[in-house]
This record gives structure tokens, sequence and C-alpha cells, in this order.
């Protein structure tokens, strides 16, 4: 946490930022005045602190990677991201309700084996999700409204084809959520923006966080009808690969967690607290499996 603090000396005072992360300790000096962005320059102190202690692992991770790459050949890294697609597929279609196990989205997925009983629109969602992320891999499309779109469209168009592809027209919720989302009307406004955010940044942001922030904002605002949550980690992992980044698979079963994140950054409008949970996550995923 931040602090304000006020130091005297004499008759003078000088306000300074501290943190305070067990025994250690950090501070800026902010003047004799207190600045008008003092909120600002909290957060921006707050971030370098925790870029300086992400920083490390992201990069032992990304060089560890590029040396696994570097030892299998094209064929076996593509048989590696079927893979795990295969439990991509199943966790994000799972943390939207999907009604299949993980059993079954992968012995459709892999030996196109027909699970019974089962609803035929999410065997239908399962299979062109893993489509379109393998085709996202294969072809590194560069991320704009475009491409977001057509992923969408193409996920969607044989299940909820009045929805797939198109700006949602009406207000919308997430059950059991407190989190809230932009009027329907502003949303073009907002998806704009977003993109012009993100060709701004893009080249200036390490890409895990990029990726991070990119999820987080996207996902706060909810541009569709249906599958914002699919998108949005469809998106996430576009930056990853993009950048040379192992990819990442957020679980249903930390889905809570997940869920926790995202509603107190939209609650707080303050995306540091999914940026916090997912760097966390990240580097708490590979730093074992990825070293320099």
């Amino acid at each position: 946490m931040v602090s304000l603090i006020k130091r005297k000396n004499g008759k003078s005072s000088y306000y300074y930022l501290i943190h305070n992360a067990g025994k250690k300790q950090a501070e800026i000096y902010l003047g004799k005045t207190i600045p008008k962005n003092i909120a600002e320059l909290k957060r921006e102190f707050l971030l370098s602190l925790l870029r300086e202690k992400w920083r490390p692992a992201l990069e032992s991770i990304k060089k560890g990677y590029a040396e696994y790459l570097k030892s299998v050949s094209k064929a076996t890294m593509l048989d590696k991201v079927s893979e795990f697609s295969y439990y991509f597929t199943y966790d994000s279609q799972k943390i939207e309700g999907s009604s299949l196990t993980q059993q079954e989205i992968y012995n459709l997925l892999r030996f196109h084996l027909t699970p019974r009983n089962k609803p035929e629109y999410d065997m239908i969602e399962a299979k062109l999700h893993h489509e379109v992320f393998l085709d996202m891999i294969q072809n590194s499309q560069e991320l704009s409204q475009k491409t977001v779109l057509s992923w969408h469209k193409r996920m969607f168009e044989k299940t909820k084809p009045e929805l797939a592809g198109k700006i949602r027209l009406a207000n919308i919720y997430v059950t059991g959520s407190k989190s809230t989302f932009p009027h329907w009307k502003f949303v073009p406004a907002f998806m704009g923006d977003f993109f012009k955010w993100y060709n701004k940044i893009k080249d200036k942001t390490h890409p895990v966080e990029l990726a991070a922030l990119a999820h987080f904002r996207f996902v706060s605002i909810h541009p569709f009808g249906d599958g914002n949550g699919r998108t949005t980690r469809l998106m996430m992992n576009n930056i990853l690969f993009r950048h040379g980044y192992p990819l990442l698979n957020i679980r249903y079963g930390e889905r809570m967690h997940y869920y926790k994140a995202l509603e107190t950054g939209n609650l707080k409008n303050e995306e540091i607290h999914f940026l916090k949970w997912f760097m966390k996550r990240y580097i708490s995923e590979y730093s074992r499996h990825y070293k320099d």
C-alpha cells in the first residue's frame, strides 16, 4: 500500500510517498506541497515497484521459453499448441456455462467423438473456439477490431447468429456480479477508444502486462451480447503468443479468484487489482517450467 506522509524540518513541511512491504521500504519525494495529481502519482509509484518485482521473473520465463522453442520442431510445437487448446477450450467454455466435461471436449476435439445427451450448441461452440484459436496462432493475427469481430462471428454464427460478430444493442449484466458495463449506445465509442489505446501503448508496454491490461479493459466494455469472456481470453493469448511468451489458460477451478479480481477492478475503476492477480498467476504458472 502506498501512503502519503509529511515530514517537518524546522518550519518547513515536505511530502513523500512511502510504500512498506515487509522489511522493505521505498519512498519518493513530492515537494513542499501535495501535487494535484496525487492519485495518479500513487498509482505510478506502486506500478513501478511491482514492475521491479515482476520483470526478472518474466524475462527469465521468456528466455527459458525461447530455449524450449529452439529445441522442438515446428510440427511438435503445433502439436503442443493443439494440446493446449483442448484444455484452454474446455476451461474457457466451462467458465461460461458449457455442460461438457474436460474428457468430453478432449475426445470431441482430438478424436471427433461426439458425447451423448449433451446440447449440440455446446459441442459446436467448443469446436469453433478450437478452430478460431488454432487459426489465430497459425496466422499470427495482429489485434484489431476487425480481427476480434471476425473471431466472435466465427465462434457464434452457428449457435447465436443474431449476436455473432455484432456489437451489442442492449444493456448487459453478469449474473452474480456487481460489475457494471457501459450503456449499449456508448459501446462503439468505447471500442474505438480501446483500440486507439492499444495501438498507442502496444510497443511501449511489457507484453505480459499488455495482455493483462487488454484483458481487463476489453472485458470491462463487454461489447457483445454473449461470448465476451471467451473473446477476451483469445485476445490475451494472441498478445502473449505474438511476443514470444507462453500461453495462459485460466482454469475453471480458479474462476472465483478470477471473477473477484475482475469485479474489484471494475467496481473501483482501477485495473491494477486485476493486473496484480494476473501477474501472480502467470509467474506462478511458468517460473517453474521456463528458467534461463
